[in-house]
């Protein structure tokens, strides 16, 4: 089997360095070859989901044409993404897809941990969040754009995530492919892709995380999240020791965040003005990178891979209701509490452990019935455990691709990272440091429940 690891907007191969160590612990090098993707490291990140998937696609298959030449019969081929390395290594597999070699190779397993399948845009309301759009989206070159859905894919007038979602495209086609396909996403502490995008979820249950109880899978608790069974309300608020101690774990942090603030008051400003100033620098040199590799002057001819990305009928689940991203602020996200539910708008929360009165499951252009989020799922249980979340006021094409990308079958797990504020470097060990030894269980999971060879 060959093992594609795929990395984050400005990643570099060291940061997949322990998913490596990990895998190459488990398996020989006679079962299973490892290759960190390096063509799409630092800076070369700000190109683009498109480019980069051409960069890499292009770098494996040189690695597996030098494989064959090396007399290493490859049968089985995996892929591993990070951030928004896991969106790139979707667009990859709609381009091995397309090219045969799922003919040629079993695809067996597809992880992402922490990757914003949903964008990067905040999804709630306000001026801060539409700030925090607005800067995003025009700050970090065409994978700004891509990541916050103001860019047009092509001569789709679409965003390239919705098409990466759409259930004709390439890219659903070969991802359906895949015999396990699984996802890791942070509940807290994840300010680069937050739970919602990288859960592939309408809610988010673990805002006020300090006021539930979290249910553990067995044996990798307090990391991994029971995907079946996640929350349920605190214990008997009589039981002093849990109480006490909430208090006092609060007053700790009430006493570094202000330690913490103090320090960003005077670092911010001048953090500010040197992210602003490179941000120029590196969407220039992009444009030009950009440019180079469409006239073909980059290394890699993208005749073979600028394939129809749309097989059959250019159609979405929610035709119609693309609006222009661009036109309007208001225009971009549903009125929170609403729901798209075929061709109208209906008041919608989401209730873990109640019986469900959601419409039953649509099914999408495949005729594959379409399954709900696993958090979203509606289970009976103790009237004491159930709770009820409202959705979160996404756009009618994000609504759109949870549906798509929850028809594929995703296994998806809660994580929480508790000894690390920064849980996006935590969850795969991106340094060997003492406070990101829960990545460690989270590896362990995947690689005894997931990853199969």
């Amino acid at each position: 089997m060959v093992t594609y690891l795929f990395r984050r907007l400005w990643g570099n191969p060291s940061h997949m360095k322990y998913v490596a160590s990990a895998l190459r612990e488990r398996y020989s090098e006679e079962r299973i070859h490892i290759l960190v993707a390096k063509r799409n490291s630092g800076n070369f990140t700000y190109d683009g989901i498109e480019l980069g998937g051409e960069r890499v696609t292009h770098e494996i298959e040189e690695t597996l044409e030098e494989l064959a030449r090396n007399g290493h019969e490859i049968r089985k081929i995996s892929v591993i993404g990070y951030s928004m390395g896991g969106l790139v290594a979707r667009y990859v597999i709609g381009l091995l897809y397309s090219k045969g070699w799922f003919d040629k190779l079993e695809p067996v397993n597809f992880t992402t941990f922490a990757t914003p399948h949903l964008g990067a845009r905040n999804p709630l309301l306000g001026f801060y969040s539409h700030i925090r759009n607005l800067i995003g989206a025009r700050t970090l070159s065409m994978s700004g754009r891509q990541l916050f859905t103001i860019d047009s894919f092509r001569d789709t007038g679409r965003p390239i995530l919705s098409v990466l979602a759409d259930p004709d495209s390439i890219f659903i086609r070969g991802l359906r492919r895949f015999k396990n396909k699984s996802l890791y996403a942070n509940v807290i502490n994840d300010r680069t892709a937050v739970y919602y995008t990288t859960g592939i979820s309408r809610t988010d249950p673990y805002r006020n995380i300090a006021d539930l109880k979290i249910n553990y899978v067995k044996g990798y608790d307090p990391v991994i999240i029971n995907p079946d069974d996640p929350i349920s309300p605190p214990g008997n608020p009589e039981e002093l020791p849990t109480f006490y101690y909430r208090i006092a774990d609060r007053s700790q942090t009430v006493v570094k965040n202000i330690l913490i603030y103090s320090v960003l008051v005077l670092l911010i400003p001048i953090g500010t003005i040197v992210f602003l100033i490179n941000s120029v620098v590196q969407s220039i040199r992009s444009s030009r990178r950009i440019r180079l590799h469409e006239e073909g002057k980059a290394g890699v001819g993208i005749g073979s891979y600028r394939i129809q990305p749309i097989v059959g009928n250019i159609q979405s689940i929610v035709e119609g209701v693309f609006d222009d991203l661009n036109r309007s602020q208001d225009s971009e996200y549903l009125p929170a509490g609403m729901e798209e539910h075929g061709d109208h708008l209906t008041s919608s929360s989401e209730t873990i452990g109640a019986p469900s009165s959601r419409p039953p499951p649509r099914t999408c252009s495949l005729g594959s019935e379409v399954k709900p989020n696993i958090l979203q799922e509606t289970r009976q249980l103790p009237q004491h455990r159930q709770l009820e979340f409202p959705t979160l006021p996404l756009s009618p094409h994000q609504l759109a691709m949870i549906q798509t990308l929850d028809s594929v079958g995703f296994r998806k797990y809660p994580v929480y990272i508790h000894k690390a504020r920064h849980s996006h470097a935590a969850i795969i060990v991106r340094k060997p440091r003492k406070n990101f030894d829960e990545g460690k269980v989270v590896m362990r999971h995947w690689l005894d429940n997931e990853f199969e060879i």
